[in-house]
């Protein structure tokens, strides 16, 4: 006996066949609509209220994908919605004639065009009152039963399209995510800084501290990497003579799956000749508030339990004195790695064979400070062994003139004064390369011999930022998960055969709760 599903796609295949056989094309090649839905209700709003020319809401053609159907024997009402709102339909036998007959092969989740005079009906609804059907096109596959608020996890996020259909408050997300973006290109613009792009197959995964993918190009015959960094790539360009460029685009990380990482994700890079990294900090502070008074209209935006202000100032922190305040743990009292090791272990933390001195502070930062900065803050001034790309702080030795901005308990940016002292660069290299031999860690930063080179030609004082969009939209849109900002983010393969998907997700979310 055939399940309902089997009986849905049945019962849609006999529809699509009748379409056919009366000479409706169920996929046409094209739609020409004279307005979206919210467009259509406006034009009917202006006609009521200020007096335009009824003929403006006359003979309008809209389209949308049917999201219920309320039949009464010789009418129908339709509601149709795209991506500009929901729009209620009118479907009458006595002014569509025959056409009225294509009601009963209809259903929820084909595309429908409309064509009609928008009216208001007794119960105050505005409506297009249909004088022409066109069907734009079939679905085949029926949506989920509550479609109206699909909320399983793996289904949204595996089948975006779905999520998006059933879900939209989702699609304000990622308008919110563009929003933010194209926030972010005006206000560099607006400082002169010039938009670039740099390689993503490169031959040294080099600008952080990350585990790489490593692929192979056939016809060079040489392995290259996906980019985990566009920092070196963009400090050859202000050693080539620009002041200001920065970069939006997709890195790469070879690293675990959580709340607040993908391995795949969307970075801001920027970099500024003869400024260093407090000028790039009031930076920060002005273009993240300018952008929340766009997108959102105020600086405070609620995440989770708390309302964080991003109106500037925001908190400047030391990162020794927040270890100290937080942590119990002056960094400076154990200088070398067995030292600081036994401390951190004494503390509740794991400090394997493999952490070396910068790997253990950034886990007690992790651990003792980060859950601490709900409101922005600065965290200010970084270890040398954490930051091999960083200018020396005058008069603090053993510390760089870095910041990490924080929110909510989450990095969001990071930035430094650029060391451009090429001889110490590579000393601060080489000692990264004795770090990865050492303690067997793949995810220290590496030694790229053409920006060495480039570095010796000369670089001006630069102040450099590195920001992750997709946590900044997290907090922005109010959003708990990197995945709900994500369009499509990374997920573990499984069968995506449309007969076996729904039990193939059954039992990856068996197999991810026995982890």
């Amino acid at each position: 006996m055939p399940d309902r599903e089997e009986t849905l796609l049945g019962s849609r295949q006999v529809k699509l066949d009748r379409l056919r056989q009366q000479g409706i094309d169920p996929y046409p090649p094209r739609l020409n609509r004279s307005c979206d839905t919210a467009s259509a209700v406006r034009l009917f709003e202006a006609v009521e209220n200020d007096g335009q020319d009824e003929a403006t809401a006359k003979d309008l053609t809209v389209a949308g994908r049917i999201v219920s159907v309320r039949n009464m024997g010789k009418a129908a009402f339709l509601d149709i919605r795209d991506s500009s709102g929901t729009l209620q339909v009118l479907v009458r036998q006595n002014t569509l004639g025959d056409r009225f007959e294509m009601l009963k092969d209809l259903d929820v989740g084909d595309h429908l065009g409309v064509t009609g005079s928008m009216i208001r009906t007794r119960t105050g609804q505005v409506t297009i009152d249909a004088q022409e059907l066109t069907l734009a096109a079939k679905g085949m596959r029926p949506l989920p039963e509550k479609f109206h608020g699909l909320r399983d996890v793996e289904i949204r996020y595996r089948q975006r399209y779905l999520d998006l259909i059933s879900n939209p408050e989702i699609m304000e997300v990622f308008t919110q995510r563009s929003k933010i973006i194209r926030g972010m290109r005006r206000f560099l613009d607006d400082r002169g800084f010039l938009e670039v792009d740099t390689p993503v197959l490169v031959p040294v995964a080099a600008g952080a501290n990350a585990r790489p993918f490593v692929t192979h190009h056939n016809a060079l015959d040489q392995q290259l990497y996906l980019r985990i960094a566009t920092e070196l790539y963009l400090k050859r360009l202000i050693i080539g003579g620009f002041d200001k460029v920065y970069e939006l685009g997709r890195v790469f990380r070879n690293e675990g799956i959580d709340q607040d990482h993908n391995p795949e994700f969307t970075l801001l890079e920027s970099y500024e000749a003869y400024a260093d990294y407090n000028d790039v900090l009031e930076m920060v502070e002005s273009m993240v508030s300018t952008i929340c008074l766009d997108v959102r209209g105020t600086t405070e935006i609620p995440f989770g339990e708390h309302m964080i202000d991003f109106a500037p100032p925001w908190q400047r922190l030391g990162l020794r004195e927040a270890l100290i305040s937080y942590g119990g743990i002056d960094i400076d009292e154990f200088p070398d790695h067995a030292s600081l090791a036994k401390r951190a272990t004494e503390l509740g933390l794991e400090a394997g064979p493999r952490d070396s001195r910068g790997r253990l502070i950034d886990q007690l930062i992790s651990t003792f400070v980060e859950p601490k900065l709900i409101q922005p803050t600065f965290l200010m001034d970084y270890p040398e062994e954490m930051s091999p790309l960083a200018k020396a702080k005058p008069g603090v030795p053993g510390y760089v003139e870095r910041f990490e901005a924080f929110a909510a308990g989450m990095e969001i940016a990071n930035s430094y004064t650029e060391l451009n002292d090429p001889a110490v660069q590579r000393e601060r290299l080489d000692s990264q390369e004795d770090i990865r031999l050492t303690h067997q860690d793949e995810e220290v930063d590496r030694k790229d011999e053409d920006f060495l080179l480039a570095l010796e030609y000369g670089m001006p004082p630069t102040g450099g930022l590195g920001m992750g969009i997709d946590r900044l939209v997290m907090l922005l849109s109010s959003q708990p998960s990197i995945r709900d900002v994500m369009l499509f983010p990374q997920m573990r393969s499984i069968n995506t055969d449309p007969e076996s998907f729904n039990q193939s997700i059954e039992q990856e979310e068996d197999k991810d709760n026995s982890e």
